[in-house]
């Protein structure tokens, strides 16, 4: 009798149980004890400011419970749309003022404690800060409104001072830590610094697709849209380096390359150029290693000698992958790559026609069938 079934049974059930156990937030052990200590730090420094600010003769606590589910996301999820400065504080300050309403127009505690909450989550939302730990700040107000909540100040002191201090503190760690908070999704470089966005951003799922493919998955997804995109155009580049890692750029390098020595004349690479249609001259130094390169735009540049004008090159081996060029070639001021040897010296060139022609000619099976021959 076959097992495929019970197989088939502990699969689902595996992948059921997993879904109570995502993935920890942080892509390191490193990152997790990062965000452990920022919130030792974020918890302790603005529970002692607190109390030098306010004193003990308050009424007030001079910290608030939600503090340790706002430190979670200030410094285990910075980039998270929750955990940036509009969400926290006026999520925090927000849900307290609806939770003391709340508490004052409804008798009932336990009526009113769902009630704050609800309210809590509609307005966050309507106003853009949603912050979940707000609505354990709604939920405290509307239960101590007869005691720590009995006034409306309640939301500027505790809850608004420790929100804004707590801030301060996650902005200094992230900045020390070298982390970008408050969080900017990358912004895409193009290389003519113009509206349209890079190539590889171009050819993969626009801006309207990610949106439409949000909508139509159903769930809620903690994420910025614009993080996702560069997250997409990523996982695409790496897909293409997996597909073509077999083709390094020894396969389809130029192997005969014109170049000039570093004290031709600016005259001479014109010439050189000019006649054998040249976009691009390697440059070589005295000592027969790659010193740069020149192109077209370069020939305006001052100078008298073809070292004057050369810039410097993309370096690359003839054993490095073909796919490590997309990302220059696409989305940099990059139109060829020189292969070098171990010496440094010229073995080949590579440029944009020869990668283009490497995908538009050959699928990844024929690629792989073709240097398997």
């Amino acid at each position: 009798m076959s097992d495929a079934p019970k197989d088939d049974v502990r699969l689902i059930w595996s992948r059921y149980y997993s879904a109570f156990i995502p993935a920890p937030a942080g892509s390191s052990l490193l990152d997790r004890l990062k965000a452990a200590s920022g919130a030792i730090g974020g918890i302790a420094i603005t529970g002692l400011l607190c109390g030098l600010m306010l004193g003990s003769g308050l009424a007030h606590p001079l910290l608030v419970a939600p503090m340790g589910a706002s430190a979670v996301l200030l410094f285990a999820v910075p980039a998270s749309p929750l955990a940036q400065p509009w969400p926290v504080l006026g999520g925090n300050v927000i849900s307290a003022l609806v939770g003391i309403f709340v508490a004052k127009a409804v008798p009932d505690p336990t009526i009113a404690a769902a009630l704050a909450v609800g309210a809590a989550i509609a307005i966050m939302s309507l106003l853009r800060c949603l912050h979940p730990p707000g609505g354990a700040v709604a939920l405290s107000a509307a239960l101590g409104a007869k005691t720590v909540a009995s006034s409306y100040m309640f939301a500027l002191v505790p809850v608004g001072v420790n929100t804004v201090l707590l801030l301060v503190v996650a902005i200094l760690f992230h900045r020390i830590a070298g982390q970008n908070y408050p969080h900017v999704a990358p912004k895409a470089v193009t290389p003519h610094d113009t509206a349209d966005p890079p190539p590889l951003l171009r050819a993969g799922p626009s801006h309207q697709d990610i949106a439409d493919a949000l909508h139509d998955f159903g769930d809620r997804l903690d994420v910025d849209e614009r993080d996702l995109h560069a997250l997409l155009a990523d996982a695409e580049l790496r897909a293409a380096a997996r597909m073509t890692g077999t083709v390094r750029c020894g396969d389809i390098m130029s192997r005969d390359i014109m170049h000039v020595a570093a004290h031709a004349s600016i005259a001479q690479v014109r010439d050189l150029m000019q006649d054998r249609g040249l976009l691009s001259l390697p440059v070589i130094s005295n000592s027969g290693q790659i010193q740069g390169i020149i192109g077209a735009l370069d020939l305006a540049r001052p100078g008298a000698q073809a070292a004057d004008i050369a810039r410097r090159p993309l370096l690359v081996h003839a054993d490095t992958p073909v796919a490590r060029l997309i990302a220059p070639f696409s989305n940099g001021p990059r139109r060829e790559a020189i292969v070098i040897d171990a010496d440094h010296r010229l073995q080949g060139l590579i440029t944009q026609t020869d990668l283009l022609a490497l995908f538009l000619l050959h699928s990844p099976d024929q690629i792989d069938d073709t240097l398997s021959r």
